[in-house]
Protein backbone atom coordinates (compact mmCIF):
# COMPACT_ATOMS: atom_id res chain seq x y z
CA UNK A 1 0.00 0.00 0.00
CA UNK A 2 1.43 3.35 -0.95
CA UNK A 3 0.98 5.77 2.13
CA UNK A 4 2.58 9.09 0.88
CA UNK A 5 2.31 12.63 2.24
CA UNK A 6 -0.91 13.99 1.50
CA UNK A 7 0.67 17.58 0.70
CA UNK A 8 4.11 16.98 -0.47
CA UNK A 9 6.32 20.16 -0.49
CA UNK A 10 9.40 19.95 -2.27
CA UNK A 11 10.86 22.49 -1.06
CA UNK A 12 10.60 21.27 2.68
CA UNK A 13 12.04 17.49 2.81
CA UNK A 14 12.67 18.39 6.88
CA UNK A 15 8.84 18.48 7.35
CA UNK A 16 7.13 15.07 6.54
CA UNK A 17 2.95 16.32 7.59
CA UNK A 18 0.16 14.17 7.41
CA UNK A 19 0.30 10.98 5.11
CA UNK A 20 -2.72 10.10 2.53
CA UNK A 21 -4.15 7.33 4.97
CA UNK A 22 -4.39 9.94 7.74
CA UNK A 23 -6.07 12.69 5.24
CA UNK A 24 -8.39 9.52 3.96
CA UNK A 25 -9.16 8.70 7.55
CA UNK A 26 -9.74 12.28 8.93
CA UNK A 27 -12.70 13.20 6.00
CA UNK A 28 -14.25 9.39 7.28
CA UNK A 29 -14.15 10.50 10.63
CA UNK A 30 -15.44 13.96 9.59
CA UNK A 31 -18.70 12.15 7.90
CA UNK A 32 -18.96 9.69 10.93
CA UNK A 33 -18.84 12.61 13.11
CA UNK A 34 -21.67 14.70 11.08
CA UNK A 35 -24.25 11.69 11.41
CA UNK A 36 -26.71 11.67 14.57
CA UNK A 37 -25.98 8.57 14.91
CA UNK A 38 -22.78 7.72 15.61
CA UNK A 39 -23.31 9.99 18.35
CA UNK A 40 -25.71 8.14 19.93
CA UNK A 41 -24.42 5.09 19.04
CA UNK A 42 -20.99 6.41 21.46
CA UNK A 43 -23.33 7.74 24.54
CA UNK A 44 -25.25 4.67 24.42
CA UNK A 45 -21.92 2.66 24.88
CA UNK A 46 -23.03 0.95 21.68
CA UNK A 47 -19.38 1.49 20.59
CA UNK A 48 -16.57 3.59 21.70
CA UNK A 49 -14.64 6.50 19.87
CA UNK A 50 -11.55 4.32 19.61
CA UNK A 51 -13.50 1.95 17.36
CA UNK A 52 -15.39 5.14 15.14
CA UNK A 53 -11.34 6.08 14.41
CA UNK A 54 -10.29 2.00 14.34
CA UNK A 55 -12.95 2.05 11.10
CA UNK A 56 -12.30 4.94 9.65
CA UNK A 57 -8.92 4.06 8.93
CA UNK A 58 -9.98 0.36 7.68
CA UNK A 59 -12.10 2.43 5.45
CA UNK A 60 -8.36 4.58 4.57
CA UNK A 61 -6.79 1.75 3.85
CA UNK A 62 -9.56 0.18 1.63
CA UNK A 63 -8.97 3.53 -0.16
CA UNK A 64 -5.53 3.35 -0.30
CA UNK A 65 -5.47 -0.19 -1.86
CA UNK A 66 -8.47 1.16 -4.20
CA UNK A 67 -6.22 3.47 -5.67
CA UNK A 68 -3.80 0.31 -6.53
CA UNK A 69 -5.86 -1.14 -8.31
Amino acid sequence: MNNEQAFPNPHRTDMTGMTLRDYFAAKVLQAHLSMPETHTAISTNKTTFQNVCGGCYAWADAMLKAREA
